[in-house]
């Protein structure tokens, strides 16, 4: 007895240290299927010594599981046993927790505990669940309430899966051995931490001998050099990750990657042809193409941009190069004229160069080309060419009719040397001043010329091919008029000159100017004097200052408006030009009267009304005004007479005196013919044709005889 309650306290230490406190419930696990305290072979150690597994004892608080159970029954998981369980079926086994009743099912006598399904640790890799030995007869809890864990042990069920499918990549082309390319990475959903189900191994299977990965990390990497865009730009390489280390009977996943060479800068440009010929007419006018060339460079984008120039030019400057950066071609542009009589044939040096080279491939030669360009020059008909640009030619404006002025000359360029005619085009010269000969281009003028009236005449000269006349050309000429002294000198402005009665003599009341359209070269030089005609007789003396001016001073002490009030000074201007060209110019001065500084005070009534009087314009408008006036008044006071319309009884008296006594019997209702009953209906139908009212009307209603009543009497 006393050896059987040390074992009992043994078992209850050891449970007290495998489980929580107080629990009471032992679990049992075969962890191979076998029963507890059996022996079995596990196969063979390396030197072929039979390998026993040992006994496993009680373990508490957690189960293990085969995951993806296959058999036709239920799985057994382990056993639950109770202390106070005798054997008597008093003992009443519960479970409850993760998948208890579902997952799991428990004998409630024996305490056996089966899964009933099969199970995925991937899904979920352990079950927490709670068990109790409970009275079946008073349900008195018999132990405290205890938990453990059914984990799941996992098999390799799972094939390793890459993040991608298929993976994009690029690499340079010919680069070294070992660049990277890209990494690629594949997971196993198996227990990492258990035998090798996740360990998962790379390797290639499609894609060599161009690359290579590495078996632990995945990463693929270049495995032959000088890979060459040009030759082949696309590659596709599958990659396989194996698990169980990559051991025979593990599991497997592929995916795709495919990758491209990038272009790197690794051919040079060069043109098609080593000559170019191109044929240009000789009109063509400049900044126009040419010609298009084109150099083919292997590589793309920005590698096969090139640059094109003219090294070599037997023309220098007429011709230019730029690159299309859309096509990457050369244009020839013209820069200069062409001329088919002075030059037929251009030839070009043309270099291309990469915009952008790498110094890793200078080794590979000059990334440059050459080409020759032959440009032939065609002719073409052109139109006649002055020897100048513009013609400036002068004639003086006293020039005599059909005075030949100057001359403008005009040549076919083509080889044919077509004669040319010459014209005027009359737009320019609409008065038909000017003309010119048809054969030699001489100018000559149809009219007289005036400077002062048209200083400049600018027309324009055609030249015409005579064999094709569509061909023509134009020249401006501008013709100057020569000034000659044709003009005589007149006072600059009109004066208002007065002298005061007690003027003394040799008083200046006035300082006068001249004016001359001629323009003279030296400038105007004009001399002022008295008319002849009047220096003996003078009131008043001219002095010429020397200076294009002149004084008018008096020559007596006094003067008497009222004997004279306006004197006449005639006053001859003459310029100093060849010829000398004069006119006589009246200078009016007024009497006036002043005060002591000689500030004009009054002037007589006639000087007055000369100066302050309107003009014979405004006159004639006045008088204008009047009549219009004088013409409405008159017509106004015509339209209220024919207004006033004459009545047709003007008073009582005029009714007796109007009376008119016929001598004649009425003919009664019957009498139709006596009057007009529609004049007594509408008098005013016959107001034009009325008669006077003094008179019998016999005119407009003739008589008519009839029966006169007679009374007889018989006593």
């Amino acid at each position: 007895m006393d050896r059987g309650k040390a074992c009992l306290l043994l078992v209850l230490w050891a449970v007290a240290h495998l489980s929580s406190p107080g629990d009471g419930l032992r679990a049992l696990r075969r962890t191979t299927g076998g029963r507890r305290g059996s022996t079995g072979l596990t196969g063979q150690d390396a030197n072929g010594v039979p390998l026993r597994r040992s006994k496993r004892g009680w373990m508490w608080n957690q189960f293990f599981l085969l995951e993806e159970y296959t058999g036709t029954d239920m799985q057994y998981v382990g056993k639950l046993h109770s202390d106070g369980d005798r054997g008597d079926g008093s003992v009443r086994y519960v479970l409850t927790g993760e998948g208890a009743g579902t997952l799991f099912k428990i004998d409630e006598k024996s305490g056996d505990i089966h899964a009933t399904k099969r199970l995925d640790r991937e899904e979920k890799a352990y079950y927490i669940l709670h068990a109790k030995a409970i009275n079946r007869f008073t349900n008195e809890a018999l132990e405290g309430e205890s938990e453990f864990i059914i984990k799941i042990h996992d098999i390799n069920d799972n094939e390793p899966r890459f993040t991608k499918d298929p993976y994009i990549a690029t690499v340079p082309e010919m680069s070294e051995i070992g660049t990277s390319v890209i990494q690629v990475t594949a997971t196993d959903a198996d227990d990492a931490t258990y035998g090798n189900s996740a360990r998962v191994v790379y390797s290639i299977l499609e894609g060599q001998p161009y690359f290579s990965v590495d078996p632990e990390t995945g990463l693929i990497k270049t495995a032959l050099p000088g890979m060459d865009r040009e030759v082949k730009e696309h590659y596709q390489v599958v990659i396989q990750a194996k698990d169980m280390a990559g051991q025979m009977g593990g599991l497997s996943g592929t995916t795709t990657v495919s990758i491209t060479l990038s272009d790197v800068n690794d051919n040079p440009p060069r043109f098609t042809k080593s000559l170019y010929d191109f044929k240009v007419p000789e009109s063509t006018e400049l900044g126009s193409a040419v010609g298009v060339i084109r150099a083919n460079d292997a590589d793309i984008n920005a590698n096969a941009e090139m640059d094109y120039r003219i090294i070599g030019s037997d023309g220098p400057g007429m011709f230019d190069i730029s690159t299309n950066k859309s096509t990457q071609e050369g244009v020839i542009v013209l820069r200069k004229p062409l001329d088919f009589e002075r030059k037929r044939q251009y030839s070009l040096r043309i270099q291309v160069d990469n915009v952008h080279v790498s110094p890793r491939f200078f080794s590979m030669g000059p990334f440059r080309d050459e080409a020759t360009v032959k440009i032939q020059v065609e002719d073409v008909d052109e139109p006649p060419v002055f020897e100048r640009s513009s013609y400036v030619m002068e004639v003086k404006e006293d020039a005599a009719r059909n005075t030949a002025i100057g001359s403008v000359s005009a040549s076919d360029p083509d080889g044919v040397r077509s004669p040319v005619r010459y014209s005027i085009d009359r737009r320019t010269d609409m008065d038909r001043v000017f003309n010119i000969h048809a054969g030699n281009g001489s100018v000559f003028i149809l009219r007289q010329l005036d400077r002062e009236e048209s200083a400049w005449h600018n027309i324009s000269i055609i030249a015409t091919e005579f064999n094709n006349p569509r061909q023509i050309s134009r020249v401006p000429v501008y013709i100057r008029v020569l000034d000659i002294n044709d003009n005589a000198p007149t006072f600059a402005t009109n004066y208002e000159t007065f002298v005061c009665e007690n003027a003394k003599a040799n008083q200046r009341i006035q300082t006068v100017s001249a004016t001359d359209p001629d323009e003279p070269v030296g400038g105007h030089r004009f001399f002022f004097s008295l008319a002849h005609e009047a220096s003996g007789k003078a009131n008043f003396s001219v002095r010429d200052n020397k200076d294009n001016t002149a004084w008018i001073l008096t020559r007596r002490n006094s003067y008497n408006s009222l004997q004279k009030s306006t004197y006449l000074v005639p006053v001859v201007i003459s310029d100093g030009e060849f010829p000398m060209q004069s006119s006589t110019n009246t200078l009016t001065v007024r009497v006036c009267t002043c005060d002591r500084e000689g500030n004009m005070k009054l002037c007589n009534a006639e000087a007055l009304t000369g100066r302050a009087g309107l003009s014979t314009g405004a006159l004639v408008a006045i008088l204008l005004c009047v009549i219009i006036l004088l013409m409405i008044v008159v017509l106004f006071a015509a339209l209220r007479r024919q207004r006033k319309k004459e009545p047709l009884i003007i008073s009582k008296e005029d009714v007796r005196d109007n009376v008119v006594s016929y001598n004649d019997e009425g003919g009664g209702e019957e009498d139709t013919q006596a009057f007009d009953i529609g004049t007594l209906r509408n008098p005013e139908a016959i107001e034009e044709s009325k008669q006077r009212r003094d008179i019998v009307p016999e005119t407009f209603y003739p008589p008519v005889r009839r029966r006169r009543l007679r009374v007889c009497c018989q006593c």
